[in-house]
């Protein structure tokens, strides 16, 4: 077996074995910080043992094995005796297998174990983008607009909150699911990002593994959870954002602005599966949440056979119900886009440069205001906030975008 078809095989397995192993140890062992590191080290000796000996035939039996016999040996070293080491004794017992709960799927069974009330929200979405999301440091950083080192350390506090508050890492039950389910569907909505517009600069622009998966997962939330009106939302969401990679990026590897991609190549299928749940949403009267509302505005941008031929005014509108709900910079800087095209350029410059100082290290601020200042003659201007735009940028296809349309100003 080659390089390439090792690398391959590692690849795959850390996508789909990852989570399960981390989980697996954590419970035995009730450290989060030992499972980690005897996975990583579990799959660093796959990488020279593979290349010898061949891929196993189960590769993920043979990196939990692998895993808890790292565990068991930094247990010993660490001198740490007692009741870790009982555990540790027990690792060739065949321990029955826990209870499922109501949860059928795995890695969504992991997500909702993960995704604990006693951690902050955002302290629970990062620390399961991690483990079981399967994103980076940096990737999971980029998604909230913060530094790599502040991330860093806010996940080292989560597992040390979950050791020193004793938290169970347990199945949830059904009672459990609804404060759960919050921290599920952002963690589902945050890989899916990933995946449509991958930040890092090592890999390609759209990552359909992820976004695949997060559709596969949400679906499988919204049958669990039919009521949750948001589980269908984000589910909408994802399916009419979906409907769009194919022409997303261009035959070059250049990102396509929407108002440029042929709609010809739009799935309308998934289209039309995203409508009916917006659809189906607002036939209940509820007032919508986040998800929802999102979804909303990429139905109008579907429904639409045209740029010119978009709901502008009804875009402005919801994104004014989702400011009121998510009073964010982010949200607001796409509030903006939408206003510059129902009260032009100027308004909507005037309303991106209040967000300067939430936003500066933030690429699509400096790219939107480029933009806007090329449709008001002001190249020069322009011509530095696409610079800053192209700096900031981790993905190639943007970044090319980017480059192109400074490029063209006069």
């Amino acid at each position: 077996m080659n390089d390439a078809d090792v690398r391959e095989a590692i690849t795959r397995a850390h996508r789909e074995e990852w989570a399960r192993v981390v989980a697996a140890l954590t419970r035995r062992f009730g450290d989060l910080d030992i499972a980690e590191e005897a996975s990583a080290e579990a799959f660093a000796t796959a990488v020279e043992r593979w290349q010898a000996d061949g891929v196993p035939p189960n590769p993920g039996a043979w990196l939990t094995t692998t895993a808890h016999r790292k565990a068991v040996d930094r247990i010993r070293r660490e001198h740490k005796r007692g009741d870790k080491q009982k555990e540790a004794q027990l690792l060739y017992d065949d321990d029955p297998p826990e209870p499922a709960g109501p949860v059928d799927d795995e890695r969504l069974r992991l997500i909702f174990t993960c995704c604990h009330p006693a951690l902050a929200m955002q302290t629970r979405v990062a620390l399961t983008l991690r483990m079981v999301g399967g994103l980076t440091v940096p990737e999971i950083a980029r998604a909230f607009l913060v530094q790599e080192s502040a991330m860093g350390q806010r996940i080292t506090r989560a597992k040390a909150k979950i050791k020193a508050a004793r938290i169970p890492w347990r199945v949830p039950s059904e009672q459990d699911l609804p404060a759960r389910v919050g921290g599920v569907l952002a963690v589902l909505f945050l890989v899916f990002n990933e995946g449509y517009l991958a930040t890092g600069p090592d890999t390609g622009p759209v990552r359909h593994d992820l976004t695949a998966e997060a559709i596969r997962l949400t679906r499988l939330v919204r049958a669990l959870m039919p009521q949750d009106g948001e589980a269908a939302g984000l589910l909408a969401l994802m399916l009419l954002t979906e409907a769009r990679r194919a022409a997303r990026v261009s035959a070059s590897g250049e990102l396509v602005a929407l108002g440029e991609q042929d709609r010809g190549a739009w799935d309308a299928t998934l289209i039309a599966e995203g409508h009916r749940l917006v659809r189906e949403r607002l036939a209940t009267g509820s007032a919508p949440g986040r998800y929802q509302i999102l979804a909303a505005i990429n139905a109008v941008h579907t429904s639409a056979r045209d740029q010119r031929d978009t709901d502008w005014s009804q875009v402005v509108a919801l994104y004014d119900q989702l400011v009121r709900l998510d009073p964010s910079p982010v949200v607001a800087l796409n509030r903006a886009v939408a206003v510059a095209e129902t009260d032009g350029p100027q308004v909507a410059l005037a309303a991106v440069d209040r967000l300067d100082d939430a936003l500066a290290g933030y690429h699509a601020y400096h790219a939107t205001r480029a933009d806007l200042l090329r449709r008001l003659g002001r190249s020069h201007e322009s011509r530095a906030a696409y610079d800053r735009a192209i700096g900031l940028a981790g993905n190639t296809a943007e970044t090319a975008y980017l480059t192109r349309r400074r490029d063209q100003l006069a």
